[in-house]
């Protein structure tokens, strides 16, 4: 952020690189005060002046669509209050980076309160329509190549509940002869994640017919990103679209996402009794409470724990 008219903000990207934070946050953090400069510079407003009123102002041009994004392309769509509470959560911490440097700000970071969220229940499909999904490769790739590659990643996915970002990241090195896969998650976050037997072996049927000497463990075989054979991989978008042409297919109902594929991951770990602190280390969560939600999202899980547990379910 050359010439930026936000006082040090280049000192303050600086200090998250120093404090090890991950170049996807970084970025992130760059691109939402790019955002929140050129709403200034737009209806001129000084930093040095801005009021609670104008940071109220600002909230509401992100939930509008006369908003423009960092490369100043109109939005499209209202952004989501997640994705607003980002946005307002990087001036917070911008505004903190200044007062711990002994600058003045001239509204302190309490002052941008978040917008409200509601929680939606996390829906996931039945147990067979992931497996009809982690199979549908198999079933409707016409390109070998590309039906073995496919099914592989599906198998992974679901067997490890990785994130996209770790899965496409995710180079051969870091797999182990157990199954074992080493991942250096959210927040450079470290844990294993573990493949399932047939988990590996679709993962190996894989491997017999990948020929690339990119370290990663999922390329393409066509497209712009075939030609660097050194550090080609598969993108999230195509995943995300390869998720949605196989959910057409088999006329599954729920909304499915390579997130979905994780809440499946973990809410079925959930059902059967896995324990809630087991399943946050395999998931990478700092926190036990983002993990707990799993436990509680199914109804079949909830209707297992009260056949199970009620103090009158025997019948005399």
């Amino acid at each position: 952020m050359s010439k930026s008219s936000l006082p040090c903000s280049d000192d303050f990207l600086l200090n998250l690189k120093v404090n090890n934070y991950s170049d996807e946050t970084i970025y992130n953090y760059e691109r939402d005060l790019t955002v929140f400069e050129d709403f200034l510079k737009d209806v001129k407003i000084d930093f040095s002046k801005l009021t609670k009123k104008d940071i109220l102002n600002y909230k509401a041009y992100l939930m509008s669509t006369d908003r423009k994004t960092s490369e100043k392309q109109a939005g499209e769509i209202h952004l989501s209050p997640y994705s607003t509470n980002r946005m307002l959560s990087a001036i917070r911490s911008y505004l903190k980076y200044l007062i711990d440097m002994d600058y003045s700000v001239p509204v302190p970071p309490d002052a941008i309160t978040m917008s409200k969220v509601v929680k939606n229940k996390i829906q996931v499909p039945d147990l067979n329509e992931i497996i009809q999904l982690i199979e549908a490769p198999s079933n409707f790739e016409e390109n070998k190549k590309v039906a073995l590659r496919n099914r592989a990643i599906f198998e992974v996915l679901f067997a490890t509940g990785l994130r996209i970002s770790e899965l496409v990241n995710l180079c051969a090195d870091k797999i182990d002869k157990e199954g074992r896969i080493y991942v250096l998650g959210k927040g450079k976050k470290e844990r294993f994640a573990y493949l399932t037997p047939r988990a590996i072996k679709h993962l190996k049927d894989y491997m017999k017919i990948r020929v690339s000497d990119s370290p990663f463990v999922f390329i393409p075989f066509q497209g712009k990103n075939a030609n660097d054979k050194k550090n080609q991989k598969i993108s999230t978008r195509y995943i995300q679209e390869r998720i949605k042409k196989y959910r057409e297919l088999l006329n599954i109902n729920v909304p499915v996402s390579p997130h979905t594929i994780r809440h499946a991951f973990a809410t079925y770990l959930a059902e059967d009794g896995a324990n809630p602190a087991a399943i946050q280390i395999l998931l990478g969560h700092e926190s036990l409470d983002t993990t707990t939600r799993y436990v509680h999202a199914s109804d079949r899980y909830a209707e297992k724990t009260h056949h199970d547990f009620h103090p009158l379910k025997d019948v005399d």
